[in-house]
């Protein structure tokens, strides 16, 4: 089938990646030569996730719009949106906690045997740009275009459920538009079909680059870490497969795990959520969650569901304060994780935006923020499990809500079209 068949490409990338940059690293060992060789890799997934972004913002507006005006009234919309807002907190909450329990348990700081940064180190970063202030304030576009220009997600969301709103309150007016805006949500779904087959080439282009400037060393001096940073992923993973099997049974949650199971390793591969974004919605809705509900909480999860995120801001502050020895009271680390629950939600289209609520909050418990350092090097190879568990968490969080709203009866009757490289939009 011709997903399964991608998927094999892209672990197929993915290995061939590791080798190609391997041996680069290896064949230039200077620094700055290897940094120019994979500055030209690079560029092959540089473009594929350009063509990623090309097509969010339309593919977002478009299908939430649709999905709105579907839903015809906006106690619906509100309904939907309070019932994905419930799933989401709570899911931040068990994320959080998680991560925290983890990193009490392995506590990977304590042997660390690298040289520790000095506390005073610079990591140029701007913490202050993720206040709850900023954020509130970042949440309403003040243009639609700029918005859409700049790929924000969450405020392209907010313009999209007023659109929406006021094209359902139309009526027969509005069909006409409706009509032209779903046109439009069918080429996007056309147009993602014919990027998603440039997916395994970007792949290994993404994976040679980093081995190339990083080499498999730092993979060794982290190893620890690492194994116990994705070992806790994995722990989230289960978790989050529980929820599932508690609401769809066993039968229910091994389909759409194998049908997420292409979104997740293109997450993984690419160590971004955003390229996955169109499979996933797709593959949803192949599911049988109605495009409405699809094209509305997926978008909103992308804000503030984001699970492997939240769990790597636990995990890594404190992995920090172990390197450092700066013990933390029991109060002060449930204060940190009412804290990441706040600032984690302005993390959407902030640039490594793990790193900048990870330095916000060392500087809150007087950690030296220098422990970023620490890890830096290593971030993208953590980004990679983080992006892939943001996939799965709102593919769980999604199917939940369509659940909870009663339009799952319909999938048992649906066909699995996995043959199908995009799905027909949901009457």
């Amino acid at each position: 089938m011709r997903s399964n068949r991608l998927t094999t490409l892209i672990f197929i990338g993915m290995i061939l990646g590791i080798v190609v940059g391997y041996l680069c690293s290896i064949t230039w060992p200077d620094p700055q030569t290897a940094k120019e060789i994979a500055g030209y890799i690079s560029l092959i997934s540089d473009v594929f996730l350009r063509l990623i972004k090309m097509i969010i913002a339309p593919l977002v507006f478009s299908t939430l719009v649709v999905g709105i005006a579907h839903m015809g009234d906006t106690a619906s919309v509100g309904r939907v949106g309070g019932k994905a807002l419930l799933w989401f907190v709570g899911a931040s909450f068990c994320s959080l906690l998680l991560g925290l329990v983890m990193v009490n348990l392995l506590r990977p700081g304590d042997a660390l045997n690298l040289p520790l940064p000095d506390a005073g180190a610079s990591t140029n970063l701007k913490a202050a740009s993720l206040s709850l202030k900023e954020f509130v304030t970042h949440l309403v576009p003040k243009s639609a275009v700029e918005a859409m220009a700049n790929n924000e997600i969450l405020q392209i969301v907010v313009f999209s459920v007023f659109f929406g709103v006021g094209l359902a309150a139309l009526g027969e007016k509005g069909r006409f538009l409706a009509q032209g805006i779903e046109g439009l949500a069918e080429v996007m779904l056309k147009v993602t079909g014919y990027v998603m087959n440039f997916a395994p080439v970007a792949v290994f282009a993404a994976i040679a680059a980093t081995i190339t400037t990083q080499g498999l060393g730092v993979l060794v001096t982290y190893g620890k870490f690492m194994v116990e940073f994705y070992f806790s992923l994995g722990m989230l993973w289960c978790l989050l497969a529980f929820a599932g099997f508690v609401l769809l049974g066993g039968p229910g949650i091994r389909r759409l795990l194998n049908l997420i199971k292409e979104p997740f390793v293109l997450a993984f591969s690419t160590a971004s959520s955003e390229a996955a974004y169109p499979k996933t919605l797709s593959n949803l809705e192949r599911f049988g969650v109605p495009n409405r509900i699809t094209s509305f909480v997926l978008p909103m999860g992308y804000s503030f569901n984001l699970d492997g995120s939240m769990m790597y801001c636990t995990f890594a502050v404190m992995f920090i304060a172990q390197a450092y020895n700066v013990p933390l009271s029991l109060g002060q680390q449930m204060t940190m994780l009412l804290l990441l629950m706040v600032t984690s939600k302005g993390m959407a289209g902030v640039p490594r935006a793990s790193l900048v609520v990870i330095s916000a909050t060392l500087s809150t418990f007087h950690i030296p923020e220098a422990g970023l350092l620490l890890i830096i090097g290593i971030d993208q190879f953590l980004d990679m499990g983080r992006s892939a568990t943001n996939v799965l968490g709102n593919s769980v969080a999604t199917v939940a809500v369509a659940k909870w709203e009663g339009q799952l009866a319909a999938a048992d009757q649906r066909l699995d079209r996995d043959t199908d490289p995009v799905p027909e939009p949901a009457e």
